[in-house]
């Protein structure tokens, strides 16, 4: 994605846009499908910006990126509480929900897995409760 502030030839009116990526803001440019939020012209052209640069780590987290970031942390913390308390069952989640659900040790540490949202839909249906969350592996950025 890329942020472009934009300005009205006609209006003059600046505002910010995000793009897919430059072709594709170039691509929607030249159909004409980009126009002025205030006055509704097609006389839009890119403004110059300067890139937005971290001199440290504590200068990332900006005010565009906060929410995001706090977020990121949040599921992280959980993944992190459900790797220490949980058992990890790879892709044999549906398996082990039933094994839990009908079996007769009840004492046993809850797991988290890998499941579809077929078989999802299939263990609540039995009546075994489950949660989808938000999972963020630790090799991305």
């Amino acid at each position: 994605m890329i942020k472009y502030e934009l300005k009205c030839d006609k209006c003059e009116t600046t505002f910010d846009s995000w793009f897919p990526s430059s072709k594709e803001y170039e691509r929607i440019k030249k159909l004409k499908l980009l126009c002025c939020q205030n006055c509704g012209s097609s006389d839009v052209k890119k403004s110059l910006m300067a890139p937005n640069l971290s001199k440290n780590k504590k200068n990332f987290v900006n005010k565009d990126n906060y929410k995001f970031y706090k977020i990121r942390k949040k599921i992280k913390d959980y993944q992190k509480f459900i790797k220490n308390n949980f058992k990890y069952v790879e892709k044999n989640f549906s398996h082990e929900a039933r094994s839990l659900h009908y079996g007769k040790e009840k004492n046993i540490k809850g797991i988290y897995g890998k499941a579809s949202l077929n078989e999802i839909k299939e263990l609540n249906e039995e009546g075994i409760n489950t949660e989808l969350v938000p999972w963020i592996n630790d090799k991305e950025n």
